[in-house]
């Protein structure tokens, strides 16, 4: 599609957001992401025998994952799993202005104690959920380019789920952890059988 049918087309060009309005992404809390490839395609891997195999693309992907604390000290990761075609993972969102552990020494965590890493993130100010997850997904993007790989692409946005307490935690974290298990039945497995 060109550039001209793609601004005539008001479906694409206007789109709806599916956060949640007047909700502050970039507040204290953990937030249950799940970001997919386009069109779902499997390029992260495989699931074999309940486990996955990764993919130099997935390798990437759970490589990029693991480096996010890295360039947003207010982030801690939790569980989290890449699938065949979609990431689910948990991002927890510490409070700015508290002192947290870097490197083996506490800081103050804040804007102006954020510095771009030389790496394959981009260099985001914001402390968003959404700059976390629009940065990482660059990064992933980024790398596969730098490899020579082009046949890779992300899912316009993602899903995310506020998470309310430490039963709605456990719970997600079961699914994360479990998901490899129920890929069969996954909604996002677009060869699972039809029902």
């Amino acid at each position: 599609m060109n550039r001209i049918s793609m601004k005539q087309n008001s479906t694409i060009h206007h789109r709806k957001s599916i956060r949640l309005k007047e909700y502050d992404y970039s507040q204290a809390g953990d937030y249950f992401v799940t970001l997919c490839t386009n069109e779902k395609v499997s390029v992260f891997g495989e699931v074999v025998e309940d486990e996955v195999r990764l993919s130099p693309i997935g390798a990437i992907a759970k490589k990029c994952w693991n480096e996010i604390p890295k360039h947003f000290p207010m982030a801690e990761l939790d569980a989290f799993v890449v699938m065949p075609n979609h990431i689910h993972g948990i991002i927890v969102l510490n409070d700015y202005g508290t002192d947290v552990q870097l490197n083996g020494m506490n800081k103050t965590v804040g804007v102006e104690n954020i510095q771009p890493l030389p790496t394959t993130f981009q260099h985001v100010t914001s402390k968003s959920l959404g700059s976390i997850v629009r940065s990482y997904k660059a990064a992933v993007s980024r790398e596969c380019r730098k490899r020579n790989i082009y046949d890779f692409s992300w899912q316009r946005n993602y899903y995310d789920h506020i998470i309310r307490d430490g039963k709605d935690l456990d719970r997600i974290c079961e699914y994360i952890i479990d998901n490899p298990i129920k890929w069969y039945l996954d909604e996002n497995n677009t060869n699972r059988p039809a029902e």
